[in-house]
């Protein structure tokens, strides 16, 4: 479902990313095929270095579908990108990836608290987030940031998904075996 990112799928990635309905809300745009090359070059190089995280996104086939990132990665915190081609739009893939990217974040990683910073006009992102039991709106709680982010106007509202509530979810709904249930295997 998910992989590191990888040249060889800019071609497929950079078509799907220029939809009209995507491209608004992609934070890394490229103007042309070159740019977006050179983007994903420099997205390789800066996970390397430890100042982001990116994955490729894939159906049940392997074809690459979108991406997810974890950017401006600072004390254990950043700020979730997520995007999917327009023909894989309210298929399941989203919440899928997202699930197998935080199980990355939170377990592998050791990062402790995602946000998410959506516009306030893009609806559909809004409610999907809304929708997951693990997401908080972090509009109050996270004041400074808010406020940050809306330095221009009021763009963005904020969620936070913390390490604690997830793997309270997972828990709750069996998706994860607890450290009892593994030393009994």
């Amino acid at each position: 479902m998910l992989k590191k990112r990888d040249l060889h799928d800019s071609h497929v990635l950079y078509e799907l990313m220029t939809h009209p309905d995507v491209f608004p809300f992609v934070r890394q745009k490229a103007a042309s095929y070159d740019e977006f090359l050179f983007m994903t070059k420099q997205t390789i190089e800066a996970e390397e270095r430890g100042e982001l995280i990116s994955r490729t996104i894939l159906d049940e086939w392997g074809s690459p579908i979108g991406t997810i990132s974890l950017f401006d990665i600072e004390n254990g915190a950043g700020f979730l990108g997520t995007w999917l081609g327009k023909p894989y739009h309210g298929k399941g893939y989203n919440n899928i990836a997202k699930g197998a990217f935080f199980q990355e974040l939170f377990y592998e990683i050791g990062i402790e608290t995602v946000f998410m910073r959506i516009r306030k006009v893009n609806i559909r992102s809004r409610k999907a987030a809304e929708k997951l039991p693990y997401v908080v709106n972090a509009n109050e709680t996270r004041r400074a940031i808010y406020q940050q982010l809306n330095s221009a106007g009021d763009i963005y509202d904020l969620y936070e998904i913390p390490k604690d509530l997830y793997t309270f979810h997972l828990l709750r709904n069996g998706s994860v075996q607890s450290d009892s249930q593994l030393l009994e295997a």
